[in-house]
């Protein structure tokens, strides 16, 4: 069985607790952007961007960093808790020029999306930032390292790549986050996380950011975190919108056959379709496009520009259908997204809310089809 235990997992669990989320009350927001005290510079871009009134997370997380306190953040992608760790960390630095930032962020697509909202949130700060990932040429960011810039975003591979060759130290930074730390730890990242944080500076402020708080991300904050405060945002906030169905089918036949009536629903207009493996990401995505559907993959074998490019077509409705495995999918943030659909089976509950999660955001309808058998 190679340790997977999916035959134990009752879908209809899953569903029945997925519901019973959806009865949390909404957050009462107490904060508008303007009652933080960021910066005039800051403010204006938040401005310039129609931001007037924080998310759940943003709205209870960004106070405790303004303070200074180490935190964990439990919230789920697609809440604003990019924005949550960004904007006091922004202001940060803005009114101090020796405060540096270390994010941490388990795929490239995720220090991607971070790095492109930091450039969005600091736009004409003086406020600079060097993105250190895989599956791109090193050259530019060994260049951008040597800038000495104020924020660093990187996964954690590349990272200790640019510690080995001597292209950044650790012990620079002040500040540091570790974005979505729960599948970082699944992706097996425990020790060159520990070891990255053993590296910095003693005397700074550390935040995690998950979905989940496991025992293992508990003995992390006990180690690296100091009188750390927990802000926690039901999953809930996420799930309430996303009607949720079970189809159950024998066979490999009639579960394809299942999959493209759902697809020929006009209501299908922009798909997230997860498989389990690299293989079988690539064989339903060859499958698909027999079928005549606009369908693009992504996984952990794509070089890292044609699944940018993928991302990109994906975003622009340029196709209906994105197959993509776990991993490769992590920290995504694609908007109207209209069904998630699970062709095989998630491993745990957290995966499970993981994967719908990327439907039905920001107040918009969303469905998730899950098949069993």
């Amino acid at each position: 069985m190679g340790g997977k235990f999916k035959p134990a997992l009752d879908i209809a669990q899953f569903i029945e607790r997925a519901a019973s989320r959806t009865e949390v009350k909404q957050t009462v927001i107490k904060h508008a952007f303007g009652d933080f005290s960021f910066s005039q510079a800051l403010a204006q871009n938040l401005q310039r961007r129609k931001y007037i009134q924080p998310t759940p997370i943003q709205d209870q997380a960004i106070p405790y960093i303004l303070e200074g306190k180490d935190l964990i953040g439990l919230a789920a992608t697609g809440t604003g808790k990019t924005g949550a760790f960004l904007l006091p960390l922004i202001d940060k630095i803005y009114k101090d020029r020796s405060q540096r930032v270390l994010v941490i962020a388990p795929t490239r697509e995720l220090a991607e999306q971070i790095d492109s909202e930091f450039r969005m949130f600091s736009y004409g700060m003086n406020i600079f930032s060097a993105l250190c990932i895989g599956g791109v040429p090193i050259g530019r960011q060994l260049r951008a390292l040597s800038m000495n810039p104020h924020v660093v975003i990187g996964t954690p591979g590349r990272l200790q790549d640019m510690a080995e060759r001597k292209a950044v130290a650790f012990s620079s930074f002040n500040n540091v986050v570790v974005d979505e730390i729960d599948r970082m730890l699944d992706m097996g990242f425990i020790k060159p996380i520990s070891d990255i944080l053993k590296s910095l500076n003693q005397k700074r402020q550390s935040l995690f950011f998950s979905a989940t708080i496991p025992d293992t991300i508990k003995k992390l904050a006990r180690q690296f975190l100091k009188d750390f405060v927990m802000v926690e945002i039901q999953s809930g906030v996420t799930v309430q919108n996303i009607t949720q169905d079970v189809i159950r089918v024998s066979g490999r036949s009639m579960k394809f056959d299942k999959l493209k009536e759902i697809l020929a629903r006009r209501e299908a207009e922009k798909v997230l379709i997860f498989n389990e493996t690299k293989r079988g990401v690539d064989t339903l995505t060859y499958d698909l496009r027999a079928s005549g559907f606009r369908v693009l993959c992504i996984h952990g074998d794509k070089h890292q520009r044609e699944r940018q490019r993928f991302l990109t077509q994906f975003r622009e409705n340029k196709a209906q259908i994105l197959v993509a495995t776990d991993v490769a999918s992590r920290g995504l943030d694609i908007k109207d997204v209209t069904h998630v659909i699970n062709y095989t089976m998630p491993e745990t509950y957290d995966d499970y809310i993981h994967r719908i999660g990327r439907t039905g955001r920001s107040g918009a309808k969303g469905a998730a089809v899950t098949f069993v058998g």
